[in-house]
């Protein structure tokens, strides 16, 4: 496997940048997602690691080489791409083994080969089938097995479950972290589904508007976001955002509701020009209770399952003060009804309303 190092790549179409200089180095079998919105960047990073499409400045090195001019032929990665791309007058096999004919390896390496990765993904009855009678999860599968059976130093992935539907990405997800896993392959995933960013990733990569705004964990940007983009962005429901205003430790909030800033942040937030800053707090930092300290109207509410979540209007019916909060499955909780909760003070977070950073306390 390989270490890929980006350094301050960027590309640029005409004057408009598709990626800002960034920089990223991506260790020794680390899985690396790219997650974002479309048109952020994401999918033209990968390209350029791959070699696919130059980029306008900045090096790209793979196990220490400079690679930024190379051809994708000399890098040695392996590109799965969202469309199967199989040849389907091909049977499996020879799909499997094309890229190692094209390589010059011998007949008695490419059935050994092709008979390992086939083992691995549980293809092995598929083998003497054409890709036109095989199901969805069945032809990536055949895909991942091309990718793996070159024995690559990295992998790139682009967006490889988007034409699956929701049953098969959930177990293809679980096939492709196994895989990497087992193989212990240094793997760049592009995707703009969050859940697949945080069930898959070592690290999560999150881009906006051509540029990084957070490189972290999963828990990291979950419970940490850098900025109110990703904030909003990870998390489904995104984080509440709610603006205030400070005044004798507490926080005025729409709707006239005070909250008591919790002991560690007070030190931070006393030096706060102006005294204005958005409180942030995930859904489940929330605990409905009869005697909470703020209150709020359900606007609506949604059943999720193993629990609900209540629409809260911190003002009326104004849609734009409406909070989020995670409650009991089984409470009826009806549209009007005044709602009182408490917010866990380990979970939340406040940024700066001018420049959208996550403030930190001291």
């Amino acid at each position: 496997m390989a270490t890929i190092e980006l350094r301050q790549v960027a590309k640029k179409f005409g004057d408009v940048y598709a990626v800002k200089p960034l920089d990223l180095t991506i260790a020794d079998g680390e899985f690396v997602v790219l997650l974002g919105p479309s048109g952020c960047g994401k999918t033209t990073t990968l390209r350029m690691i791959s070699g696919l499409e130059a980029t306008t400045s900045g090096r790209i090195l793979i196990d220490g080489k400079d690679v930024t001019w190379k051809h994708p032929s000399e890098r040695d990665i392996a590109f799965v791409f969202q469309l199967f791309a199989l040849y389907p007058h091909m049977s499996v096999r020879q799909n499997i083994e094309f890229t190692l004919e094209a390589q010059n390896v011998s007949p008695a390496e490419r059935t050994q080969r092709v008979g390992d990765v086939a083992k691995l993904l549980e293809i092995e009855h598929l083998l003497a089938q054409r890709p036109g009678g095989l199901s969805g999860g069945d032809r990536q599968r055949v895909t991942l097995a091309r990718a793996l059976v070159r024995r690559p130093a990295a992998f790139l992935m682009d967006e490889p479950l988007g034409a699956l539907d929701a049953d098969f990405r959930h177990t293809m997800r679980a096939e492709i972290k196994r895989l990497h896993l087992a193989q212990h392959a240094t793997t760049v995933y592009v995707t703009h589904d969050q859940i697949e960013a945080m069930a898959m990733s070592d690290r999560i990569v999150v881009m906006s508007a051509a540029e990084v705004q957070q490189v972290g964990t999963p828990h990291e940007v979950y419970h940490d976001p850098a900025n109110l983009f990703v904030a909003r962005f990870i998390g489904s429901p995104g984080m509440n955002l709610a603006p205030g205003k400070m005044a004798d430790g507490h926080l005025l909030l729409a709707g006239g509701h005070r909250y008591l800033i919790p002991a560690q942040w007070r030190g931070t937030l006393s030096q706060v020009a102006g005294g204005e800053v958005i409180l942030g707090f995930r859904p489940e930092a929330a605990t409905v209770s009869d005697g909470g300290s703020l209150a709020a109207e359900v606007y609506a509410n949604d059943l999720h399952g193993a629990y609900a979540v209540l629409h809260l209007s911190l003002d009326g019916e104004n849609p734009e003060t409406v909070v989020h909060v995670r409650a009991d499955r089984f409470a009826h909780y009806p549209i009007g009804q005044s709602v009182r909760f408490d917010l866990n003070p380990d979970m939340v977070r406040f940024f700066d309303p001018n420049s959208g950073r996550a403030l930190r306390t001291q």
